[in-house]
């Protein structure tokens, strides 16, 4: 694996999400789940993205990551190249983030397509510890968490951020 590479993800965003997004341009955005990626741009665009398109509620986004492997090493951001036993098998190149890796957004602009409107593609650049913004970010959460430890900041975090349920389900496990 090179040092610096690019990875895609196509997806829909709902045109909500997409306007609070294009309104955080040059902060930062995390994934909530595991994050599959592509090192291959075509599928990541002809089978994810502009399909999104579809949906009349829905943008298609391609979101094209800056990787520095160096950052993921000193941030703890694992990474797997697994192409093997993707449903695309090499074709994809899929290489899959840990949940919650955190990019900063760098670019937002329209992706000019003859098949389809509302497409957009998204730069990001993966960050890490060296980020001011990012130690800004996790000095917070630990001042504001002080009195919780270990799953129970979690549990507050995931409060914090909206998600009240999976905060339960997480409590609901932990007891």
């Amino acid at each position: 694996m090179p040092t610096n590479f690019q990875v895609f993800r196509g997806q829909g965003l709902s045109m909500e999400d997409f306007e609070k997004m294009k309104k955080t341009k040059g902060g930062l955005m995390s994934f909530n789940n595991f994050l599959s990626t592509s090192r291959n741009r075509e599928i990541s665009f002809k089978n994810f993205a502009r399909p999104a398109t579809n949906n009349p509620n829905s943008v298609g986004i391609l979101f094209i990551m800056n990787i520095d492997t160096a950052i993921c090493t000193k941030s703890s951001t694992p990474f797997a190249e697994v192409s093997k036993v993707g449903y695309y098998k090499d074709k994809e190149e899929e290489i899959l983030f840990t949940t919650h890796t955190i990019f900063r957004i760098d670019r937002i602009e329209r992706i000019e397509d003859k098949n389809a409107d509302r497409l957009w593609q998204v730069n990001l650049t993966l960050v890490g510890n060296q980020d001011d913004d990012f130690n800004k970010l996790t000095l917070t959460l630990r001042k504001e968490f002080t009195w919780a430890t270990g799953w129970a900041r979690f549990g507050h975090i995931l409060i914090k951020l909206g998600e009240p349920a999976k905060a339960g389900q997480l409590y609901q496990i932990l007891s």
